[in-house]
């Protein structure tokens, strides 16, 4: 289950976290109840010590908390719609449940996909619905919903749909790709964003001072404060738990640079091959190469190489890329991603992500085109438009007896007996005649070859 803190962290996996042991309720169910302060063993981790218990505490997320906001209405009581809290670890999800849970009247039933069930889920709802006629609303926090079967959640529609309860699910991954679209459509989609330097910075200097944190044991030096921040990388629980880890190493009142980066190596790459940062940072990884931004192009791909990402998956990518937005511009580039590709599958990782470097510093710098995708997309909409009409009798097989009756292949043009290599001849059905799909563009080599394809045109067509 995650821990919030302030808009701020996730994962609280720890004893002493977000709830209190789970207590007997209505028909022997058990239930785990979200008091408004709850217990927190002094021994914890600083990150659920520290976590907030109002939503003054809170940093982050404005975007989320104005006043009137959704999210921010049912945080005070008011608001009646099931969320989808979306958003990286360490941005609050569990935190932010939590306060609502504690809006007045309000029962809550907390389950972790990790471990529950159908049978679970119908159980709460079976409660819930109890509840409801006593007048008593029930909010269930499902933590890693998007780990839940389609089954899974389909239990959860009518309920959902009745307001039998009131939905709060946190997910790290987007709701689009691993959520059922019927629960989406029931349930108000709110997007989570990391913490910015400045909210961790502030994070970490109340943890520091605060008595449920480290209570002025030590002070954090600006360079080591700075570092701190770099590590979290817009994580608070992360950011927390490093300011735990260097502060039970300082060998004094002040916590210095030194202290910090000997007792964390370094900060994890924010990225899951599974969730919605795959698709985020390939697509960034191809965008910036589509925009010839080199150095951009090489940061996606150490993070996807830091975190372990399929190199296969790579190669694959540079090779679509290299004729959808390279293409003829400089034909070398659908090789080098193919000769990438080939290094991938004969020598592996590492030694292969200097040939995924070479491949993508190539498609990055090379002069681009799209002439070649728009080219098929356009001949493929005519013919999904009805536009394929037989094919001109003289160009159709004649290698079989009986094909000259039919008048197939009568009339052909062999293009090699011509001095040119090149002669007017019909090729296209009668209604695509004259229609043009190619139209290269003016760089790198389409220039030459834009030359080229009009001069063709002109001679085939009889222009």
């Amino acid at each position: 289950m995650s821990t919030g803190f302030g808009a701020g962290f996730d994962d609280g996996e720890e004893e002493g976290g977000l709830f209190e042991a789970p207590a007997a309720a209505e028909d022997g169910f058990v239930a785990e109840p979200a008091p408004s302060r709850p217990y927190v063993r002094p021994d914890a981790p600083l990150a659920v010590r520290m976590r907030p218990t109002t939503l003054d505490e809170v940093v982050g997320q404005s975007h989320l908390l104005a006043p009137g906001a959704p999210l921010r209405r049912l945080v005070e009581g008011s608001g009646a719609s099931s969320v989808m809290l979306y958003g990286p670890p360490g941005t609050g999800k569990t935190t932010l449940a939590s306060l609502i849970s504690g809006a007045t009247g309000r029962k809550f039933e907390a389950l972790s996909a990790l471990s529950a069930g159908v049978k679970e889920v119908r159980a709460v709802i079976d409660l819930a619905r109890r509840r409801l006629t006593a007048g008593e609303q029930t909010v269930l926090f499902i933590d890693e919903v998007h780990r839940f079967s389609k089954t899974q959640q389909d239990a959860l529609l009518a309920a959902v749909e009745n307001r039998i309860v009131l939905l709060v699910a946190a997910t790290t991954e987007n709701p689009s790709f691993s959520v059922v679209s019927p629960l989406l459509s029931r349930s108000l989609v709110l997007q989570l964003q990391p913490l910015s330097s400045e909210d961790i910075e502030l994070l970490l200097s109340r943890a520091s001072n605060d008595p449920r944190g480290l209570d002025g044991a030590v002070t954090i030096a600006p360079d080591a404060m700075a570092h701190l921040v770099r590590l979290a990388a817009g994580d608070a629980r992360r950011a927390l738990t490093a300011l735990e880890a260097a502060a039970g190493a300082a060998g004094g009142p002040v916590l210095d640079l030194a202290t910090v980066e000997a007792s964390v190596d370094k900060a994890a790459v924010r990225y899951d091959r599974d969730g919605d940062q795959h698709y985020d940072v390939i697509s960034a990884f191809i965008k910036s190469i589509r925009g010839s931004d080199v150095d951009a192009a090489l940061h996606y791909l150490a993070r996807m190489i830091t975190a372990g990402e399929d190199p296969r998956f790579i190669a694959r990518r540079l090779v679509v890329h290299a004729s959808e937005d390279v293409g003829m511009a400089d034909p070398t580039a659908l090789q080098t991603a193919t000769a990438a590709a080939t290094a991938v599958q004969l020598i592996g990782m590492p030694e292969a992500r200097l040939a995924l470097a070479q491949a993508t510093i190539h498609l990055a710098t090379a002069p681009k085109s799209g002439a070649v995708i728009a080219a098929l997309g356009a001949a493929m909409a005519d013919v999904a438009a009805g536009k394929s009409g037989p094919v001109p009798p003289h160009l159709r097989d004649g290698h079989y007896k009986g094909a000259e009756a039919l008048g197939n292949a009568v009339g052909y043009k062999y293009p090699h007996s011509d001095p040119g290599g090149v002669l007017r001849q019909q090729y296209p059905p009668d209604e695509l005649v004259g229609v043009n799909y190619y139209e290269p563009t003016d760089h790198g080599v389409e220039r030459e070859i834009g030359t080229r394809v009009g001069k063709l045109r002109r001679i085939v067509r009889g222009r």
